[in-house]
Formats: structure tokens, sequence, C-alpha cells
């Protein structure tokens, strides 16, 4: 069996490039959040997760304009392949932007 590059795997791996780059606080923060509400005490730790979640959201959201304006660029069956193999990408690369970006 050989297996078949995706059509867009360079376009979406420079595109993540960029991504952290970009938003290289935004991941940081995400690390930082999700480390405190590891060490937290039972007290504070949903308080703390909400903060994480929120970081992730705003990460997500970032993504998903990332993709969504380079589809809107494409006819409607190349965009849905596109949109397909970078949230494939996402979760490959990204996992913690990946749980929801499908839905955004």
């Amino acid at each position: 069996m050989r297996w078949r590059r995706a059509r867009f795997a360079d376009v979406i791996e420079r595109q993540l490039d960029i991504f952290e780059r970009e938003h290289a606080d935004l991941i940081d923060a995400c690390d930082a959040a999700e480390e405190a509400y590891v060490r937290a005490e039972r007290g504070e730790a949903e308080e703390l997760y909400g903060d994480y979640l929120d970081l992730v959201e705003t990460g997500t959201d970032a993504l998903a304009d990332l993709r969504d304006n380079s589809a809107s660029t494409l006819d409607e069956e190349p965009a849905a392949r596109y949109e397909a193999e970078f949230n494939r990408a996402v979760a490959r690369r990204l996992p913690r932007f990946a749980l929801e970006i499908e839905n955004s």
C-alpha cells in the first residue's frame, strides 16, 4: 500500500509554523495555566481549569480563523478537504487546540 501525502500538507505546515511563532505567548500561557491547574489545591482547581480552557478557546478560535480564511479562497470540494486536513494537522501538532476546532 502506498501512502499518499495530503494535498495541502505543505501549506498547512507553514501556516502552523507561523501560528506557533505569532502565538508563542498564548501557547506558553496555556502551558503555564495547565501546570497551575495540575498543581492546584482542590479549592482553586476549578477556577484555574476555567482559565486554562479560556486560553485554549482563544487558540482554537485563532486556528479556526486561519483555517476558514484559507478555505474561503477555494472551491467547495477542495475547501472541505483542506479543512479536514487542517484539523488533522492541528490534532497531531497542537492537540490541546484540536478538541473543539471542528466546531469552530
